[in-house]
């Protein structure tokens, strides 16, 4: 009988027949039928590793919106796909599968680790001080947001139209990041690592300030010229012709509306809540509690009720 190899696998493992093994008994000493039962076995415990482990390479995956995640590697779990961002899967992201049209290599450059460096050249604080933790998103938004003037709500709908919210979204043309920057905008901004939540908020932030002065803090001008480049605001003298940059600007001028909308809405109801609570409490007469032994009658004051009656509320 003949063992039929693993599909997927079969340019890996040899196929055996247990015939061959058998028939092979008479003639090899009892050692030589053990190495052969030994090597079957092994190779069918790797062939169940090779299978257990899911797909593995640097690669970026696209999606439907045009965005793309690399990834380390990725596990595919039904209608959902976990995509690995580190090799040790400390760190990964569900998409799901439907929202995914493909792999592709990625085929830039991988960062160089930084060199080793031993105890002694390192600094006693290094070594005892707090190990750098990341900032929530929102905390990044507000600090950058306030380093440069900005307001955070307005932030996080240029986030929410570029990324998705996504620290690591690739665009088609090769922006990154939450605020979808390009390589050598993020040059000039000082962001050595676009995937960096902070640095990337930091600096899409700045670049965003810098376009509002430019256009005389015109916001419209200044989110088209983030879409497409100020060379093209300059040049068509506003908003240019692109469907897509039209539909940026409108997606982010709408959304950011929408909150400010419903922010003061809310502010309304709560200082139409506070006027009414205290309209109540005032219009409450308090009750003076009887006394079971009447108090003796004094005679007021002369001259308290006119300073009383002549003092200005």
């Amino acid at each position: 009988m003949t063992v039929k190899p693993t599909a997927g696998i079969s340019g890996f493992v040899s196929v055996h027949r247990f015939s061959d093994a058998e028939s092979s008994k008479s003639d090899a000493p009892l050692g030589a039928g053990h190495s052969a039962a030994w090597t079957a076995t092994l190779l069918c415990a790797i062939a169940v590793v090779l299978l257990a482990r899911p797909a593995t390479a640097a690669e970026l995956a696209i999606l439907r919106n045009g965005f793309s995640i690399r990834h380390e590697h990725r596990l595919v779990m039904g209608t959902t796909t976990r995509l690995y961002l580190t090799a040790d899967d400390a760190s990964f992201t569900d998409v799901p599968t439907d929202e995914i049209t493909g792999f592709e290599k990625d085929l830039s450059l991988p960062i160089p680790p930084d060199p080793p460096v031993s105890p002694a050249a390192t600094p006693e604080f290094s070594r005892t001080g707090p190990a750098k933790t990341a900032l929530p998103l929102n905390q990044v938004v507000n600090i950058a947001s306030a380093e440069y003037h900005l307001d955070p709500d307005l932030v996080n709908s240029v986030i929410h139209a570029e990324s998705g919210f996504n620290a690591h979204a690739i665009s088609p043309k090769g922006a990154r990041g939450l605020m979808q920057l390009m390589p050598g905008t993020g040059s000039k901004l000082g962001v050595s690592d676009a995937f960096d939540p902070q640095a990337n908020v930091t600096g899409g932030s700045r670049y965003l300030r810098e376009l509002l002065e430019r256009y005389n803090f015109d916001l419209v001008k200044a989110l088209a010229a983030y879409n497409a480049g100020p060379r093209r605001v300059d040049q068509y003298r506003g908003v240019p012709p692109f469907r897509e940059t039209r539909a940026y600007v409108a997606r982010i001028v709408h959304e950011y509306n929408k909150k400010k909308i419903a922010q003061e809405k809310e502010a309304k109801q709560k200082q139409v809540s506070t006027h009414k609570a205290s309209a109540a409490g005032s219009s409450k007469v308090p009750t003076k509690p009887a006394n079971k032994t009447a108090a003796p009658r004094t005679s007021p004051k002369p001259g308290a009720a006119t300073i009383a009656a002549g003092s200005p509320r």
